[in-house]
């Protein structure tokens, strides 16, 4: 009688393998659900920044960032370019064969504004504009952005897909 009552009460436990197999399957699940909500900086379609969605356009080539918005006739409210380096450094941007004034925000690695170049305007070319402290995207919009949506240093934006 005492082996069978042994018996039935081993039935009622879980082994512990089970468990911990359960465990490490739960853990890999989960690890996939925050891999694949990854982004690939291609995919950007905007920026929430200030309250505001920017809608941009990416410059993340070298050719692409020399053009920058040179050459274009206007650049509407809410639109933008967003700059991709590939890593953190110091990247200076002038205002050559710019047609109207623009707002110029670096930001870091963790997409904080780090400078603001307020009202850069095309008349002040060959003039270079830089942050001191160092970058990884810089985003151009409209001038009077930064001022009528109360953007400062510290701010953060968002990546919008």
């Amino acid at each position: 009688m005492g082996i069978l009552n042994k018996l039935s009460m081993d039935k009622n436990k879980i082994p512990v393998n089970f468990s911990f197999s359960c465990f490490f399957l739960i853990i890999f699940f989960v690890s996939l659900l925050f891999i694949s909500q990854k982004h690939d900086l291609e995919d950007i379609k905007g920026v929430k920044i200030a309250g505001q969605n920017v809608e941009v356009d990416l410059a993340l080539t070298k050719e692409i960032q020399a053009q920058g918005l040179s050459g274009r006739g206007e650049l509407k409210t809410n639109k933008g370019m967003l700059f991709v380096f590939p890593q953190s450094g110091s990247y200076p941007f002038w205002m050559k064969d710019m047609n109207f004034p623009i707002d110029m925000i670096w930001l870091d690695e963790n997409l904080r504004v780090v400078y603001i170049k307020r009202n850069a305007r095309p008349e002040s070319y060959p003039e270079i504009y830089e942050s001191k402290i160092l970058s990884k995207y810089v985003l151009e919009v409209v001038s009077g952005f930064a001022d009528k949506n109360n953007l400062k240093e510290g701010d953060k934006i968002d990546f919008l897909y």
